[in-house]
């Protein structure tokens, strides 16, 4: 008898799906914009949205069971600076753009972004003192 299981397969072993979903999320925490084929976006919503929802916790137990499936840089920014952008927001904290078909192997491909952008705030550069009188 047929189940059903959820989630993709990728035609892919089990420990190489689950690597190549992490580094999805990592890479969509990290630059808050990929593009991906659509079957590889659409699993991916659906995983980190689950996260982000733990993210905006932000409580110990959270965080650390984010680290069991993330890198330590990945889960501070998502809990420090993407998590509060959603606190208000109930689900729903990414989306999924078609682009159209690849031209090698014409594959779906789409952009997956968060809803909200992320402000980057700029660090201010220090200005160089000026030496007075060098001497040799």
């Amino acid at each position: 008898m047929h189940k059903r299981i959820l989630g993709r397969q990728f035609s892919r072993p089990d420990d190489q799906r689950k690597a190549l979903i992490r580094s999805l999320i990592a890479s969509l925490v990290l630059h808050n914009k990929i593009t991906t084929t659509l079957a590889k976006a659409k699993e991916l919503k659906r995983i980190a949205e689950k996260f982000l929802t733990k993210a905006k916790k932000g409580d110990l137990a959270s965080r650390r069971f984010l680290n069991r499936y993330l890198p330590e840089a990945t889960v501070k920014k998502m809990v420090n600076e993407i998590a509060p952008l959603f606190k208000t927001r109930a689900g729903g904290y990414t989306r999924v753009i078609k682009l159209g078909q690849r031209q090698s192997d014409s594959a779906e491909m789409a952009i997956i972004e968060w809803v909200e952008k992320p402000v980057v705030v700029a660090k201010p550069k220090k200005k160089l003192s000026k030496k007075k009188n060098d001497k040799k």
